[in-house]
C-alpha cells in the first residue's frame, strides 16, 4: 500500500448521521451528532454534562496548514502520514494531566479512535489565549523593527533573539471577527491587551470580569504543567495557544473549560533542550515546516504578508512539497508525540475504514 492512501486528507465525507452541515475546519472537521443521538448517548455512556447538551464527533486529519493554507506533496500526498493520531494523542496526555492537577475540564467526553474525538457543544471564548517564555516568531520580528509595546505589555531594551523573557507573558489576540470593539479593529487575529477584554468582556463571551482571572490562571497553569513535563523529557515549551469556552455541568452550571487542541506541535514551539544549549534552535514543532516553506519559496514575504493572499494559497495550490519534506514532519510529530505519551503512534492502514466500524459497532452513529 502507498504511503499516500495511509494518509488520512479528507476527513468530511463520513456517513456519521447528522441533520447539520459538516464543519471543516484546517484539520479537523466536526459532525454534530441529532438530538436524539445526543441524548442516547449521555444516557449510555454517562457523560457528565447537562440534560439537553448537544454533542458532536470531531474527526482529525493528517492535512498540515501553515500561513493559512493547505500543502500537499508529490505522489498524491495529501498530509502528513501520523500527524492527526500525533496531535490527538499529546492533547489527550495533557488534558489528562490536566484533570489530575486540578485545574479544568476540557471539551473531549470519549475517544472511541485515535483520530476521534466525541465532545460537548460549548460556547467559545473569542481570544486565542497565546503564551510565551521565549522571545521569538511575530513577537521577535516586531522588537527587531523597534516596537516595544506588545499587547499593551512593555517590553525591556536588549533582548535577543530566541532568548528567555523574565517571565511568561500572555499576548492574546482575537478569535474570528469581532465587531464594535472600541479599539480593536474588526479582524481576525489581531492582538489585543488585557484592557480591551476588561472593558469588553462580554463581547468576548465571559460570563463575567472575574472569569477574566480564571482564564488567565488556567492558561498559565497549564503552561506550567506541559512545561515542566516536557523538561523531564530535555524539551523546552517556548509559546502555546490555548482555547477556552463555557459548557454546562450535569447540574446545569456553567463552567469554563479547556477546547481545541493543547500543547501540540501545531498550536505551540517545542525545542530540543541540548540544542539550544549548544546555541541552535531545533524545532519539534510546525515552525519546523514553516521556516522550512520560507526557505523553499524565491519570495517569503508571500507568505508572510497578509496583502498577498492570493498569491499565497496559489503557491500552495499549485506546488507539491517533495514527499521527503513531507516525511520528516511525519518524523518530527510522531517523534514528539511518541517522547510525551511514552506509546507507539499506530499509522492505520485505512484510517477511514475503522472510524466508520467503531462509530458503528460501539455507538450506532453511522447513517444507513
Amino acid at each position: 500500500m502507498s504511503i499516500a492512501n495511509k494518509v488520512l486528507a479528507v476527513n468530511n465525507d463520513l456517513p456519521i448521521r447528522t441533520n447539520l452541515p459538516v464543519h471543516s475546519g484546517k484539520v479537523r472537521s466536526v459532525y454534530w451528532l441529532t438530538e436524539e443521538d445526543s441524548q442516547r448517548l449521555i444516557k449510555e455512556k454517562g457523560y457528565d454534562v447537562a440534560e439537553g447538551t448537544s454533542l458532536a464527533i470531531m474527526v482529525i486529519s493528517d492535512r498540515i496548514s501553515a500561513f493559512d493554507c493547505i500543502w500537499h506533496g508529490e505522489g498524491g500526498l495529501k498530509g502528513v502520514p501520523g500527524k492527526g493520531a500525533a496531535l490527538n494523542a499529546i492533547s489527550n496526555h495533557w488534558f489528562k494531566l490536566f484533570k489530575e492537577n486540578g485545574l479544568a475540564d476540557s471539551h473531549i467526553l470519549d475517544i472511541p479512535h485515535p483520530f476521534v474525538w466525541i465532545v460537548q457543544k460549548a460556547k467559545p471564548v473569542m481570544i486565542e489565549a497565546i503564551i510565551r517564555q521565549y522571545i521569538t516568531g511575530s513577537m521577535w520580528r516586531a522588537y527587531e523593527k523597534g516596537e516595544r509595546e506588545f499587547c499593551g505589555i512593555e517590553l525591556s531594551e536588549g533582548l535577543s533573539k530566541d532568548g528567555k523573557l523574565d517571565k511568561l507573558l500572555q499576548t492574546p489576540s482575537t478569535k474570528g471577527i469581532l465587531e464594535g470593539i472600541p479599539g480593536v479593529p474588526a479582524q481576525d487575529d489581531v492582538n489585543i491587551t488585557r484592557k480591551n477584554i476588561e472593558d469588553n468582556f462580554a463581547a468576548f463571551n465571559f460570563k463575567s470580569r472575574e472569569d477574566i482571572d480564571l482564564y488567565e490562571k488556567l492558561l498559565e497553569e497549564g503552561f506550567d504543567v506541559i512545561s515542566s513535563e516536557l523538561a523531564k523529557i530535555d524539551q523546552i515549551f517556548v509559546d502555546t495557544k490555548f482555547e477556552f469556552g463555557y459548557v454546562k455541568d450535569a447540574q446545569g452550571n456553567d463552567k469554563l473549560i479547556y477546547m481545541d487542541e493543547v500543547g501540540t506541535p501545531d498550536s505551540s514551539r517545542i525545542w530540543d533542550g541540548e540544542q539550544y544549549r549548544a546555541g541552535k534552535v531545533v524545532e519539534n514543532s510546525k515552525e519546523g515546516f514553516r521556516q522550512l516553506l520560507l526557505n523553499h519559496f524565491p519570495d517569503p514575504d508571500i507568505l508572510l504578508n497578509k496583502d498577498r493572499m492570493d498569491e499565497r494559497e496559489a503557491l500552495a495550490r499549485d506546488n507539491a512539497l517533495p514527499e521527503s519534506v513531507l516525511m520528516a514532519v511525519s518524523d518530527t510529530y510522531t517523534g514528539i508525540a511518541e517522547k510525551i505519551t511514552g506509546e507507539k503512534i499506530v499509522i492505520s492502514d485505512d484510517p477511514k475504514a475503522e472510524i466508520i466500524d467503531i462509530l458503528k459497532e460501539q455507538y450506532d452513529l453511522i447513517a444507513d
